[in-house]
């Protein structure tokens, strides 16, 4: 039997078929809208309220001031480069080293995967509370209190379904997308009305809403940085539609006006959101517990039996957060792999589906472990902001980079100003002077030291694929 040579290695990559292009432009609206409000804007309310009392809408505004900037520059990227991958493909591009690309993708993929097996485990604990709400109807009056153990089993076959789902393809992904995004958005729907019921029975306190309340003798800047390197949480999201590019259909023409529609839809209701929060219930009592906008139904709308179905949509937010998330990080990974920064069998795709099914079980096991062996981290939320704030001051580094590079076809152009802005403006937010928390950086370092001990191993499983004279090249290289 004769050896495989570098070639054969290469073709066989080649000829796996391409992603499906199955997303329209009201499909990608729902896919970005559904993936940024998720879990953040029900679980970091309460957070904000803690550091700046009343004014808590104004890091929302900042923080979607901040990922409206870099939003252009992704843009100018994804219809320049209509490829699965996103920020580490732009990074491959700009600055063509290796060490930096996988570091890069390592870190967005750890952002989704992380957050995708932290809201498996709140999907689990509000199980437990939906199972509280029926209590004394099914069990005569008796509290349920689900185990550790069986909460961590709960997690990971809700997983192991989302896996499923993945598998099945992506256009059942986001039809599951669509279900979920309209009962999240319903929920936070709900939110505003019961704050307009409210202010008209003279219920809501609008006083509230401009008052400063700082945390810790902080001045209000610090506050307020504090606040919105908190509440970018809630923003993030819009960064994982690139990674669907390959599933677009004209993704040049597309991207442009369903991802700016998209982050507005989502900044209003926020807004909206965090001022009925705050006019219902009070700064201090909004920061205690992990369900902010639970309060702030009951408060504005006591006789109602809303709060009860609230457990309900808080489970349908955090099962649309890990579904997308899960579909970003499979879809990082198989572009990566057709870029030859990751080993080329993550590049494989199933025959029949069409979806890159190495990629999604590979994810699917490093978030099972996550489950499994970290459990709960209490600053996830914050962990996951430090990483992405992180990725965005790379790529609007890289869009001015690849200014210099010019494509075939027509694509978005962002003003220069703005990448400019969006870089200092999030590398100032990865910052410890924003006065996040070290727990944050430590986790953080953590997970770029597996990142290191990973690219380490696929340093030498690509050396060992491919000759030196083809490691760093792309497959556009690959076929001239």
């Amino acid at each position: 039997m004769s050896d495989t040579t570098t070639a054969d290695r290469t073709d066989e990559v080649q000829d796996e078929p391409g992603l499906k292009r199955v997303l329209g432009p009201k499909l990608l609206l729902l896919f970005i809208v559904g993936d940024i409000l998720g879990t953040g804007i029900y679980a970091v309310t309460g957070t904000v309220a803690k550091e700046v009392g009343g004014v808590v809408w104004l890091p929302f505004l900042i923080a979607f001031a901040v990922a409206l900037v870099t939003a252009f520059s992704y843009l100018e990227l994804v219809t320049k480069y209509p490829q699965a991958a996103g920020a580490a493909l732009y990074a491959h591009k700009a600055f063509g080293v290796h060490f930096v690309t996988f570091l890069l993708a390592f870190a967005v993929m750890c952002s989704g995967i992380t957050s995708a097996a932290t809201a498996s485990r709140a999907f689990a604990a509000n199980l437990e509370a939906m199972v509280n709400v029926v209590r004394a109807e099914w069990l005569g009056g008796v509290e349920v209190d689900l185990s550790a153990g069986l909460t961590t089993v709960l997690a990971v076959c809700f997983m192991l379904v989302i896996a499923l789902v993945n598998l099945r393809g992506v256009a059942e992904s986001v039809y599951a997308n669509i279900v979920l995004t309209c009962v999240e958005l319903t929920g936070l729907l709900i939110v505003i009305f019961v704050g307009f019921y409210a202010f008209t029975q003279g219920k809501a306190d609008m006083s509230r809403v401009v008052m400063f309340d700082t945390a810790e003798d902080k001045s209000i800047f610090i506050a307020v940085t504090t606040a919105t390197s908190l509440a970018f949480f809630a923003m993030v999201g819009f960064e994982d539609s690139v990674n669907m590019a390959e599933e677009v259909h004209e993704p040049s023409k597309v991207f442009p006006k369903i991802l700016l529609t998209a982050l507005g839809i989502t900044g209003a209701i926020y807004i909206l959101v965090s001022i009925t929060a705050i006019a219902l219930v009070p700064a201090g009592e909004l920061g205690q517990g992990d369900a902010p906008l639970l309060k702030v139904v009951n408060a504005g709308a006591p006789d109602l039996p809303i709060g009860d179905i609230f457990p309900l949509i808080s489970m349908f937010a955090v099962a649309n957060t890990a579904l997308i998330n899960m579909l970003m990080a499979s879809r990082l990974l198989y572009g990566m792999a057709r870029q030859r920064v990751l080993p080329p069998v993550l590049g494989r795709v199933l025959p029949g589906r069409r979806t890159p099914w190495v990629a999604i079980l590979f994810t699917t096991a490093l978030a099972v472990g996550l489950i499994t062996v970290v459990g709960r981290i209490s600053a996830l939320g914050g962990t996951t902001a430090l990483l992405l704030l992180g990725v965005f001051t790379v790529v609007n580094i890289c869009c001015l980079v690849l200014r210099r590079e010019r494509v075939d076809h027509e694509h978005f152009h962002a003003p220069t100003w703005l990448p400019v802005v969006g870089a200092l403006a999030c590398a100032y937010l990865v910052g410890p002077w924003t006065g996040r928390a070290a727990e944050q950086y430590w986790v953080a370092l953590v997970l770029i030291g597996i990142g290191l001990v990973l690219w380490l191993v696929t340093f030498v499983v690509n050396r060992a694929l491919y000759s030196r004279h083809t490691y760093f090249q792309s497959p556009e290289d690959l076929e001239k």
